[in-house]
């Protein structure tokens, strides 16, 4: 799938992309622990909301994305904001990093377009430290978005018909299978699709996180790399 960043843009002036955006923001840095210091992957970064979200936490920051649109609108949002972030255009599926370059990797709606998630995770692994961090977050199968994704799809929009919705299960296996820790998978938005209910249920979206991934939206999850593996 191919979105501009002009799309990105449009969905987050709506009510239901703004709250939406931020609470998935959130949960992804929560999961990835305290940043300051560190130095942090973000792989797939689109526009650069999480790797400047990083940078303000006082990570060392380093973006890769294989589009130059979203890699300059990256570039736009980091000088915007005073941030330092080196961005780099790369594939996935091949970090041109050394081993162990990072202390977290992090992929936030981005596996998800990759057409070889396990050999993108492989290489997250791979460029993390042991006890290094790797997070994903991407979209959860099991929930009203999905169901409302598949359909619009089914009535000709195209711009879902190439994305994987995950299971809890098949993050940690997809964790596993790199060679990872899984540590935990949380779920966030809960609400269905629509602007109002994300207005009126954003605030305690929280609730439910404690309990299940069953309904969410958005799965982030979280391993951590073994000192065994190197």
């Amino acid at each position: 799938m191919t979105v501009a960043p002009e799309q990105y843009a449009r969905w987050r002036r709506s009510a239901l992309g703004e709250v939406t955006d931020r609470i998935e923001l959130d949960l992804v840095l929560t999961l990835a622990g305290p940043l300051a210091g560190k130095r942090v992957l973000d792989v797939g970064c689109g526009d650069g909301v999480l790797a400047v979200a990083a940078a303000t936490r006082g990570a060392q920051v380093t973006g890769v994305d294989n589009s130059p649109r979203m890699l300059g609108a990256a570039k736009e949002r980091a000088t915007s904001q005073g941030m330092m972030v080196r961005l780099q255009q790369a594939d996935a599926r091949a970090l041109p990093f050394p081993d162990a370059s990072f202390d977290v990797a992090v992929a936030m709606t981005s596996l998800c377009m990759v057409t070889d998630a396990e050999a993108a995770v492989r290489e997250m692994a791979r460029v993390i430290l042991p006890g290094g961090r790797v997070v994903i977050g991407d979209p959860g199968r099991r929930s009203l978005w999905a169901i409302w994704r598949r359909l619009r799809q089914r009535l000709g929009n195209t711009t879902w018909r190439e994305v994987r919705f995950w299971t809890p299960q098949e993050l940690n296996g997809l964790l596993r299978s790199a060679g990872l820790e899984p540590e935990t998978v949380r779920g966030a938005v809960y609400y269905p699709p629509v602007g109002p209910a994300a207005r009126l249920f954003g605030p305690i979206d929280g609730l439910p996180r404690a309990i299940t991934t069953l309904g969410a939206a958005f799965l982030a999850a979280v391993a951590w790399k073994h000192p065994a593996v190197a």
